[in-house]
Order: structure tokens, then C-alpha cells, then sequence
């Protein structure tokens, strides 16, 4: 089943469940398929559907925070569920071992000795866990401890 019929099953059964925070979360998930498939005149492949619900997952991170530090914790709560549900549509995330593991055979592939091949590893690590959901920044500060 792809993303799209998933969301389209899952909005009709919040809409019966009267579920409004998960239909409101849905219908943003939607929309932004919509407009994907509006601007690039094609139907998202499952990269870009990762990309727009990772996009759509760190947006709800951005807000919690802000949330937070505004002293608002019934906005950051609803952000938080709202991440949560996103995040129900993405791939496991990958694990510390599995990124350090990335990380590793990364440095060794690349043959990386300092800072300035960050980039090299990032890709290659990147590549190694293609099909997770890996937190770029985590995966980002690893590769920094890892270099000299």
C-alpha cells in the first residue's frame, strides 16, 4: 500500500473515530503530497515522500522547542503528538549502534583523517543507512567526535 492510500485509510478512520488531532495531522500529511505531486507535475516516489514527512517531522520539532521556550506546554504537548503521528509514517529509526557502525566503515571506505572530509563521510554514512530514518544532526555530531 502506498503512502498515499495509507493516509487516505487513515484519514477516513479518524474522521469515524472523531479523532481531530489525527485527522488534522493526516490532512497536513495529505496537503503536502498534494502540493509535491502539484509542483513537480508528478506523482512523489518514496524518496520524496520521506523527505516531505521528514520535512513535516523536524518542522513539529522546530515548534516544539520554540514552544517550550515561549513557556507554552499545551502547544508544545499538541506539536508533540502531532510529531508522534508523523513519525508513525516513517521508516524504524536507525539506531546509535547502526550509525556508529555507518559511521565507521564510512571513515574507513573514505579514508577520511580530519574535518575537512566531513562531507565524504556524511555521504558515505548517509548511503550505508539509506531506508532508516537517521537524525542528520546525531549522525553529524558522531561524524565530528569520530574525526580528528
Amino acid at each position: 500500500m502506498s503512502l498515499t492510500e495509507r493516509i487516505q485509510k487513515d484519514m477516513v478512520e479518524a474522521m469515524k473515530a472523531k479523532a481531530e488531532l489525527k485527522l488534522s495531522t493526516v490532512r497536513a500529511i495529505k496537503t503536502a503530497l498534494l502540493k509535491y505531486k502539484a509542483d513537480n507535475m508528478k506523482e512523489a516516489d518514496e524518496a520524496a515522500e520521506q523527505g516531505i514527512l521528514k520535512t513535516l517531522a523536524k518542522q513539529r520539532m522546530d515548534s516544539i522547542e520554540q514552544f517550550r521556550n515561549a513557556g507554552r506546554t499545551e502547544l508544545a504537548e499538541k506539536e508533540a503528538a502531532e510529531l508522534a503521528i508523523i513519525e508513525s509514517y516513517l521508516p524504524q529509526k536507525a539506531s546509535v549502534e547502526e550509525m556508529e557502525a555507518a559511521v565507521t566503515a564510512a571513515i574507513g571506505e573514505t579514508g577520511a583523517t580530519g574535518k575537512a572530509q566531513m562531507g565524504l563521510v556524511m555521504k558515505a554514512a548517509q548511503a550505508r543507512l539509506t531506508g532508516k530514518n537517521v537524525d542528520g544532526k546525531a549522525l553529524s555530531e558522531l561524524v565530528k567526535s569520530r574525526l580528528p
